[in-house]
Formats: structure tokens, sequence, C-alpha cells
């Protein structure tokens, strides 16, 4: 069978970038597709239900597009809509398609970072509130302690490219104390929103030395690396040309403008509408 399946990116909006930017990074032979769901921006505050319809309405657009394999560049996606798509959508859809989520990658790289057990996450409201990364981390290691922050004003201060800002600072700085108030243990923390990478430097002036960052970049794209090795009946689908292609539900041009800064280059995007 010809090689012609693409490899889907999506998320709620630039974020997701700073995975795909990781992916190729790592992987340059294949062939991707971002969807950035812009006009909906942001998903951390919405309800299970909307982030759900919303994300399989994204999985099946690029299913239609000719993906077979989908990641979830979104933690809030993958917090919220990301089982209940795997379980309840794909065997309907293709159960020979697949869709993956940013959370468990993440996770399973704590044990090789933190030496006093005391784990933080900064996130968006709604994956703080899911509360998926502290149960993943229980189903994997139930000795370590996890403190949680929701950070509702970073992604438009990223988006919006206010982060440099006297007043953006102020936010990131106050969640941060907030975070590391709650248990002075804390020694790994993670960024559990694909957006925080942008703003990474900042975060490290208000954090000690000795706390580790997780950015999830490197560990998705090494973790989909793995994947790829371990099931060659998705791989050998998957075409080698090395090309993107970049999709938003917003204004192309707007995409355009602001995805190159988050990719350093400039891109070209197409408008579609999801719904």
């Amino acid at each position: 069978m010809k090689a012609t399946k693409k490899i889907g990116i999506f998320d709620s909006g630039y974020g997701g970038l700073t995975i795909l930017s990781s992916l190729i990074k790592e992987l340059p032979d294949y062939d991707y597709i971002y969807l950035g769901d812009n006009a909906r921006t942001p998903y951390g505050t919405r309800s299970f239900e909307t982030i759900y319809k919303y994300s399989l309405q994204a999985t099946k657009k690029l299913f239609e597009m000719d993906c077979q394999i989908i990641i979830f560049a979104c933690n809030t996606a993958s917090a919220k809509a990301l089982r209940s798509i795997q379980q309840n959508d794909l065997p309907k859809i293709d159960s020979t398609y697949r869709v993956l989520g940013v959370i468990r990658p993440s996770v399973e790289e704590i044990e090789n970072l933190t030496q006093t057990n005391h784990v933080g996450i900064l996130g968006t409201t709604g994956t703080v509130k899911s509360m998926s990364y502290p149960i993943e981390i229980k189903k994997l290691y139930p000795h370590i302690k996890v403190s949680q922050q929701a950070c509702p004003m970073w992604v438009p201060l990223v988006e919006n490219r206010e982060y440099n800002t006297e007043g953006g600072k102020f936010f990131i700085q106050k969640s941060i104390e907030k975070l590391l108030s709650e248990d002075k243990k804390i020694d790994t923390i993670i960024l559990g929103c694909t957006h925080y990478p942008i703003i990474e430097d900042i975060i490290k002036q208000y954090i000690p030395e000795n706390i580790k960052l997780i950015s999830q970049g490197s560990i998705i794209a090494e973790s989909f690396k793995d994947y790829l090795r371990r099931h060659p009946e998705f791989e050998s689908l998957c075409s080698k040309n090395s090309s993107v292609q970049f999709y938003t539900t917003e204004s192309n041009k707007g995409f355009e403008e602001n995805a190159g800064v988050f990719l350093n280059k400039k891109i070209y995007a197409n408008t579609l509408v999801l719904g």
C-alpha cells in the first residue's frame, strides 16, 4: 500500500506549534497537517462538553484530510476530550485510526527528574480542573505528591504577545508564587500547556534554580518517535515528503503573522470551518 497518510497536529490555537516544531526537528521526513482552532480559543475556561465537541470536530476534519494519526497538542483537549474520543468515537469512525495526547508522555518523565517526589503543575483552568495530571501521576507514581496552579491569564498573554510587559510578568510571577507556596518541597514543574514554552525564560526568573521545568515539546517528539517504532503498521502508511500544511479557523493572514513568531519563519495557512 502506498504511503499517503499525514500526521495531524491539533491545538486550540498557537501553542501546539511548539510541539510541531519539536516533531519536525526529531522527525523531519514526515508530512504534517497543523490545525489551530484559533477562532474559538482559548479552550482552557470552556466546559467539558464544549471542548469535547470542538475536539471531535477537529478530529473528524483531520481524518477527512487524510491523517491516520492525530496528536492533540493541547493539554486541555488531551485532558477533557481525548479519552472519550478514543473510547467512544474512534470505534465508530474507524478503529484503525489513532488519536494521541500530550499528558501521558509528560507524566512518564517525572520520576526521572524529581528527587523530592514533590511535583508542581502549571496549566489552564480546564486542565487543572480535570485533575488529569494528578490522576495519571498517581497511576504511575503513587508516592509522588502533586500540586497544581491554574494560570488563566497566560495563554492570552502569549497570544497577544504581552508576556514581556510589566503587567504580563506580574501575572506570571503571581501564579508561580501561588504554586510554590502550596508546597515548599517542589523540585519539578510541568508546563502543562503548550503555550508556556514561549515564556519559559520569564518563568525561570521567578523559580529557584534547583527546580526543573518540564517543557513538553522534546518529550512528545521522542515519545511519538518511539510510538512509530513500536507500530510499524502505522509508520509504513505515513508519507515522507518533509511537508507541513497549516490550517486555522480564523483569518489565515492573522494566523500566518502570529504563527511565524512561534516558528521563527514565514508560513502560509488556509482557513477552514469546523462544525
